[in-house]
């Protein structure tokens, strides 16, 4: 596996699965087929260790995170189910998890904040970006996941502005239920986020 991760899969692998979706090539995945991670890590590989590096802000580590994402995408792409995330979010929050348990890793080792020791590897990029673009996504799909009322009272408060009185006068709807559908909400939104190894990602 480590060889198939650090080098380029033939070509005629490449040609022969480009074609697929990130679903189908994670089907295939699950059924052991290693050309398929392969062209998955060519995908996501790049954006992968750019999130890594991001919250490591050491490039070893950033690699070593990335490593071990992609192999837990292979002994566990058959538990991934299209109808609770995109592959594309699935595969990006392993990476985001290894590297938040390599930085609680390094703490213990080093007894000091991994965050002190000095600024980031890169400075922003095209993958820093894109690292941007994932959370975003996962905190609309964690919004999409919410019960209707709960994700109108949330979206209507925190991206429209309103408050909470501007809301109930808007909605036709008592104070006291606004109050109960944006704090079910917001603790709802909290516990897919912190799924997805995002918890601090919303307020």
């Amino acid at each position: 596996m480590t060889a198939l991760l650090t080098t380029s899969p033939p070509p005629a692998a490449s040609r022969d699965l480009a074609h697929l979706s990130d679903e189908a090539l994670l089907s295939l995945v699950a059924s052991s087929d290693d050309q398929a991670l392969a062209e998955l890590y060519d995908r996501f590989g790049r954006v992968a260790y750019g999130l890594a590096l991001r919250i490591l802000r050491d490039e070893a580590l950033a690699q070593d995170a990335v490593q071990e994402a992609f192999l837990a995408v292979w002994r566990s792409a058959d538990r991934f189910l299209a109808e609770r995330a995109k592959a594309s979010t699935w595969i990006l929050t392993l990476v985001h998890r290894r590297s938040v348990d390599l930085v609680r890793r390094e703490d213990r080792r080093r007894g000091e904040p991994l965050e002190s020791v000095g600024e980031p590897a890169a400075p922003e990029t095209v993958e820093d970006e894109a690292t941007l673009g994932f959370e975003r996504r996962v905190v609309q799909e964690a919004l999409s996941r919410l019960q209707p009322e709960q994700r109108e009272a949330l979206e209507l408060g925190y991206y429209g502005g309103l408050t909470q009185s501007e809301l109930a006068e808007r909605l036709g709807l008592p104070l006291g239920t606004i109050k109960s559908r944006m704090f079910t909400g917001l603790s709802r939104l909290r516990e897919l986020l912190a799924e997805a190894g995002l918890e601090s990602s919303y307020p």
